[in-house]
């Protein structure tokens, strides 16, 4: 999958920034809650219009998501807490960028692009869900093209490069074929078999 190979692609970056971090006494939590802090701001300038400066702050806000876990296996206390709270501000973090979107766009001409937003915001939570609730019934669940990494790399080329437009429209079917990719791969593994008590 790409998310694995891109972990492995940027490992020779993220791991002596974790180094250093943890040399300072960060925890894993404080880079969390800073990468969500991150996202809120670039989803400001992204309200704002400057479409091509929050794809390029956006890089560096990724690149701070993407720290969290290798600082908390770095200082041996990789916690049930930390990765939830991962996951939840990783939803907020994703939800403030397309509500930034959104917001600008409700102030341009016509509705398809914050109704495309909308979809796309939707469609990336039920991604997550759909992953979240197969774990917790036991079913392993990381099947689909549109992962989090994947949804994060289209956004900041398309801010970058000026196609927020397509993009979202991509982002917006990608985001529910994935989600429906993903029931059907833990119906094939679960069938009608009961709950277990």
């Amino acid at each position: 999958m790409f998310t694995d190979w891109l972990r492995k692609v940027s490992r020779g970056i993220v791991q002596p920034l974790a180094t250093f971090l943890a040399r300072l006494g960060i925890s894993a939590n404080v880079v969390t809650i800073l990468g969500c802090l991150m996202n809120i701001g670039v989803a400001v300038i992204l309200a704002s219009g400057r479409l091509r400066l929050g794809g390029v702050l956006l890089i560096a806000a990724a690149g701070i998501d993407g720290l969290d876990g290798s600082l908390a296996r770095l200082n041996g206390t990789p916690t049930r807490f930390g990765a939830l709270l991962d996951s939840v501000l990783d939803r907020v973090s994703e939800s403030a960028l397309f509500l930034g979107l959104a917001w600008w766009y409700m102030g341009q001409p016509g509705i398809v692009e914050e109704l495309l937003a909308y979809i796309a915001v939707v469609g990336s939570l039920l991604v997550s869900y759909v992953r979240a609730r197969a774990e917790g019934i036991g079913v392993p669940c990381t099947v689909g093209l549109f992962t989090r990494v994947e949804r994060s790399i289209l956004l900041i080329a398309a801010l970058i490069l000026g196609f927020t437009v397509p993009a979202l429209w991509i982002l917006a079917v990608g985001t529910w074929l994935t989600t429906i990719h993903r029931i059907i791969a833990v119906y094939q593994c679960t069938g009608d078999a009961p709950l277990a008590d």
